[in-house]
């Protein structure tokens, strides 16, 4: 067995266990139904924690985590705008908006008008 063959079946088997497990809290969650809501709630965020501290050994898992770290740098990076420049904006599309109710609000009523002009 090569090597890349032995790693894919180990993420098949993790994925596998992961799945095992998501579906072991879920079904806890329903059968437990006597168990206090508190104690069910800790029970399925441990196994889902579980579930993806398991996940995130595998090769996809750990490809996640890495894009998962980049996104947080390249966020940093964003010039976000002023409170002024929001302000900006929000207005010149607020306007905008109200032209254009006024304008199509206008051409209805005019298209309205003929209509009734020419169905009498």
């Amino acid at each position: 067995m090569s090597k890349g063959t032995a790693s894919k079946t180990l993420d098949t088997i993790k994925w596998l266990v992961s799945l095992a497990i998501f579906t072991v809290a879920i079904v806890g969650n329903s059968y437990f139904v006597e168990v206090a809501f508190l104690y069910k709630v800790l029970g399925v965020v441990f196994l889902f924690i579980i579930g993806l501290i398991v996940l995130a050994t595998t090769n996809f898992g750990s490809n996640s985590i890495k894009l998962m770290r980049e996104s947080r740098t390249e966020i940093r990076k964003v010039v976000w705008p002023t409170r002024v420049e929001t302000t900006q904006t929000f207005l010149v599309v607020f306007i905008s908006i109200i032209v254009l109710c006024l304008f199509f609000w206008g051409l209805e009523a005019l298209l309205s008008y003929l209509t009734k002009l020419v169905l009498g």
